[in-house]
């Protein structure tokens, strides 16, 4: 009997000193508030003459952070806003590497561009002509913003919890190509990516949805996330506990229809909604480590720009835009000696082992992409989503850009560009791609 105790004594102390296999998976969620304090000027609308009257639904940026067995992380936040820039993207990253050694480049930040959402200084400037008290609003808000972005990474890296993680996929159908107004007839993707965040028991936590639609059946004066926001509210009434994050994908050449009021908006919403439920209740993929990230930028070329004495002969002709952006080329011309030439576009992957791949693209970035990309890595499972990162333009494809108008390169002069693109963009930006999936 001795003996006996002994022996099982002894296999204890040796199962203790076995380490136990890593989970595959921690996830860490938080949200946060993003609401302005004050009813400040409302994004999107050139058009607008007055600041917002009141709030429809809170505005929030949501995060999550993601990390494998291994001690790979990655974080991605989604925000109910028209859109980041590249200095307010990369202060945020640089803030959170020091508090939580995440690099900046494992940090994808996406804007589901609601037009009911505040302004973001430096988002498409000469969209607005401010006084000085509403121009320090917006500067105050931008202030308060970075600190909240910051805050809600980091809290969510605080709370890694073992997860399991699963992908799956339904479908919306109320985006319409909207080149020559509606283009019923033109390209669009109505697939609704989904991703399950659950706990070990298999309990629904968090859920990650996307769609390739411009966030815009709204143009009123209330702060309101559009059908992406009342898509949200919609999946966390019916998973009580749940967090419902949106990343918007491709859609800058795509609008919701019918649109033009709030019931719309939520109509679209349930719709939205009602795909990711029937996408939950699928059978899903489960996805498997090891977590690679990886961030590049690459240069996209802009028509030569104009010289001063052309610049000089342009002052005071066209819209009030165009004369805006002829004097913002002039102030560069002055400050900087030149006019910039080209633009940084970035580029983010993330890789869930060979189960899933997330690209996220930078800027106003047009359907053709995600189509092109689902064609060229048919034997990989993708999510590709636009307005990563920052909102510096429209990223048309070489189609659009041929064809021209807004999405080709008509809306530059909002973003203070004197564009339009070179042609050659899609395929550097489609080599890239490649170039950071053969690493």
């Amino acid at each position: 009997m001795l003996k006996l105790i002994l022996s099982c004594l002894a296999m204890l102390l040796v199962c203790f000193q076995v380490p136990l296999p890593a989970a595959d998976w921690q996830v860490g969620v938080a949200r946060s508030d993003i609401t302005p304090a004050k009813k400040i000027w409302l994004a999107g609308y050139a058009s607008r003459k007055k600041p917002a009257e009141g709030t429809t639904h809170p505005l929030w940026a949501k995060a999550l952070v993601f990390k494998d067995g291994q001690g790979n992380r990655a974080a991605i936040v989604t925000t109910d806003l028209i859109g980041l820039t590249r200095e307010l993207s990369d202060n945020v990253g640089t803030r959170v590497a020091r508090e939580t050694g995440m690099t900046r480049e494992q940090i994808l930040l996406n804007s589901s561009h609601t037009h009911c959402s505040p302004v973001v200084r430096g988002c498409a400037p000469l969209a607005y002509d401010f006084s000085p008290a509403q121009q320090k609003d917006v500067d105050d808000y931008a202030k308060v913003l970075e600190d909240k972005l910051v805050k809600v990474i980091i809290s969510a890296s605080k709370s890694l919890k073992p997860a399991q993680l699963s992908y799956g996929e339904d479908r919306a159908t109320f985006a319409i190509n909207r080149r020559g107004r509606i283009n019923p007839d033109g390209p669009v993707d109505h697939t609704v990516p989904v991703l399950k965040i659950s706990d070990p028991a298999g309990e629904l936590q968090a859920v990650l949805f996307g769609y390739a639609c411009h966030n815009t059946t709204l143009a009123y004066f209330e702060f309101c996330g559009d059908y992406a926001g009342f898509a949200q509210i919609e999946l966390e009434k019916k998973y009580p506990g749940v967090t419902a994050l949106f990343m918007l994908g491709c859609g800058g050449d795509a609008n919701p229809d019918p649109r033009g009021t709030r019931e719309l908006a939520e109509q679209h919403g349930r719709s939205l909604a009602s795909a990711v439920t029937r996408a939950l209740a699928a059978p899903l993929k489960p996805l498997h480590g090891p977590l690679k990230v990886q961030f590049e930028r690459t240069d996209l070329l802009f028509v030569k720009p104009p010289s001063r004495e052309e610049l000089l002969a342009q002052q005071g002709q066209g819209d009030i835009y165009s004369q805006r952006l002829t004097n913002h080329l002039l102030k560069q011309l002055e400050q900087q000696g030149s006019i910039p030439d080209s633009y940084p576009f970035s580029v983010q992957v993330i890789e869930f082992g060979k189960d899933l791949t997330l690209i996220g693209l930078g800027g106003e970035t047009v359907i053709d992409y995600a189509i092109r990309l689902h064609e060229e890595f048919a034997d990989r499972k993708i999510w590709v989503a636009g307005y990563c990162n920052e909102v510096f333009a429209y990223v048309p494809s070489e189609r659009v850009l041929k064809e021209g108008g807004y999405e080709g390169g008509g809306a530059m002069k909002y973003f203070g560009i004197h564009g339009p693109f070179q042609p050659g963009l899609e395929d550097r930006i489609i080599r890239l791609i490649h170039s950071l999936l053969k690493r």
